[in-house]
């Protein structure tokens, strides 16, 4: 933590355990957004193999489907771990565990997150348009979220 966040902290009137609570309820509910993300996407790429223009998908699609089948799982996995987390060790001192690692696998898992966008829009571009628009959009994608979801928040975080 830098000096600034420190003394942000210190002026809430609230005990470690009370910051540890209100941190542990602040994950869980950024976890509940995430997981409507994740709802919507999983669904997308379960059902789009047994449309009937599936049929017509080439390798390059087939591949980057799958990767980005796994890699969408991979994130949900990683974003139910800390609700799951909670539960298995509710009443059992760990939240200054839960915060960590919940914070931890949030990060690992909004990454996959992003990567599974950029594969979704790879599939769609290619599919829909082809030729170099899955690489503009695959790139482009993957510079906004990066963006927006990393650096923004770092180049913030550095200046404190």
């Amino acid at each position: 933590m830098t000096e600034n966040s420190e003394a942000a902290e210190a002026e809430r009137d609230e005990t470690q355990p009370q910051r540890l609570d209100r941190n542990t309820v602040e994950l869980l509910n950024e976890l509940r957004i995430a997981g409507t993300g994740i709802q919507v996407m999983f669904a997308f790429l379960l059902i789009l193999p047994f449309n009937q223009g599936w049929k017509r998908v080439d390798e390059f699609e087939r591949t980057v489907y799958f990767v980005t089948l796994l890699v969408v799982a991979l994130a949900a996995f990683l974003l139910l771990a800390p609700p799951i987390h909670h539960r298995v060790l509710f009443r059992h001192g760990e939240k200054p565990f839960l915060v960590r690692m919940g914070n931890s696998l949030a990060i690992a898992g909004m990454a996959c997150l992003g990567v599974g966008f950029v594969g979704i829009l790879i599939l769609v571009s290619d599919f829909v348009v082809g030729g170099a628009a899955p690489a503009i959009v695959g790139v482009l994608a993957a510079a906004v979220i990066v963006g927006l979801w990393f650096v923004l928040p770092l180049v913030r975080r550095n200046e404190e």
